[in-house]
């Protein structure tokens, strides 16, 4: 069912934009701009109290951006996944693993002897 005439939705006598009278005064703002490396600038506004950052990500990239506009910080280094066993490549050799997988090896031997049941 569809409402007829024309009243606007959602709305009701005496509403409308509230103003600073209504509202008090705004707080003093300051307006930064900051610029990343795809030559994006953003004009961020803070209040005149608030420490200004020295940098933003880029709200249409994502990239880092900075406060001057030809040295933008470069964008981060993104360093692909890698495999629990990439990681225990890079604290151990392949000798210091074949004498721990030697070592498990002959425990897992004592126990099978010993009759230990193993899970």
């Amino acid at each position: 069912m569809a409402g007829g005439g024309n009243a606007i939705r959602g709305s009701r006598v005496g509403a409308g934009p509230m103003g600073e009278a209504e509202r008090g005064e705004a707080a003093p703002r300051q307006a930064v701009t900051y610029f990343c490396a795809n030559d994006h600038r953003s004009v961020i506004t803070f209040s005149v109290e608030a420490s200004v950052p020295d940098s933003w990500d880029c709200p249409k990239c994502g990239l880092p951006a900075g406060l001057d506009s030809d040295n933008a910080p470069p964008a981060p280094k993104i360093e692909p996944y890698k495999t629990h066993l990439a990681y225990v490549k890079e604290r151990r050799s392949d000798k210091e693993a074949e004498v721990i997988l030697d070592e498990a090896i002959q425990l897992l031997r004592s126990r099978r002897k010993s009759g230990e049941i193993i899970f």
